[in-house]
């Protein structure tokens, strides 16, 4: 990606980070007009360093980058204060006009998506049960659907197996399911599979 902005936009200075505690020390020490940030992170997840990033620099736009699918993804992003959402399949145009639309003041969600995330930020109606869930809880429900054990996932997010149980109890409710089988089901249904 970085690649990619320096070859077709001069006019952006690049800084990167390898991990989210890098890219804070970074934030902290410079003066950015804009923040890319992978949600698949080791140890916390991208959303939690924006939530980071807002409580230090709030007027710092954050484009969150995943290749997860937008559908959910943007809204979480969204709520939790991110100015745009883009896939990292995304193709150089789409990601430089949402760079330009950010900076612009703005917020870009890919246009497949749009209708999608004006309903999930609605009121609620009509909404399915999993626009209810956390990040946190996204990823074990991800992680199951993988087939993962919740040692495996527990691993992957740094987080022990009891609370991984916990989220995935959480999950379960959340979408009124009794077992993994029908969460891999309710996942395959709603495209939430990666």
């Amino acid at each position: 990606i970085r690649r990619l902005l320096q070859d077709e936009a001069a006019a952006f200075v690049i800084d990167e980070a390898s991990n989210g505690a890098e890219a804070m020390n970074r934030i902290r020490a410079g003066d950015y007009q804009l923040v890319l940030l992978d949600l698949n992170l080791p140890g916390r997840s991208g959303l939690e360093w924006l939530k980071a990033m807002q409580s230090e620099r709030p007027r710092l736009p954050v484009i969150v980058l995943s290749m997860f699918q937008a559908e959910q993804y943007a809204v979480t992003a969204l709520r939790a204060g991110a100015r745009g959402y883009v896939s990292k399949d995304m193709d150089c145009d789409q990601l430089l006009g949402a760079i330009r639309a950010v900076l612009r003041g703005g917020a870009y969600v890919p246009p497949e998506v749009a209708a999608q995330v004006v309903v999930a930020l609605g009121d609620g109606h009509a909404r399915p049960p999993h626009f209810s869930l956390t990040h946190r809880e996204l990823q074990v429900l991800l992680g199951i659907v993988r087939g993962q054990s919740l040692t495996a996932i527990g691993d992957d997010l740094l987080l022990s197996v009891k609370t991984v149980s916990t989220y995935r109890t959480r999950v379960l409710s959340k979408l009124q399911l009794g077992s993994n089988a029908e969460l891999v089901s309710y996942a395959i249904r709603h495209g939430l599979t990666v």
